[in-house]
């Protein structure tokens, strides 16, 4: 059992890393001022809380989170 371990445990870490990269990705990537546009025009107060508590990275993370979801919930019709 321990060798299995011994074995397992740096693929299975660096597997982990990887994945966690992917997700901070977004999380590092600056606002662009179009971005920022956009999300005071069509921002909600939840979202406008957020900015003024915790600041725009966070406040901009609520907001991409909401409209990837909106697209993927009704996407265009053509």
């Amino acid at each position: 059992m321990v060798a299995l371990s011994v074995i397992l445990f740096p693929p299975l870490l660096i597997a982990f890393l990887l994945i966690m990269e992917r997700v901070e990705e977004p999380l590092r990537r600056p606002a662009s001022p179009r971005e920022v546009a956009a999300f005071l025009d069509t921002a909600t107060p939840g979202e406008v809380d957020t900015l003024a508590h915790s600041g725009i990275r966070r406040a901009l993370f609520r907001w991409r989170r909401r409209r990837g979801r909106r697209r993927t919930a009704n996407p265009p019709v053509v």
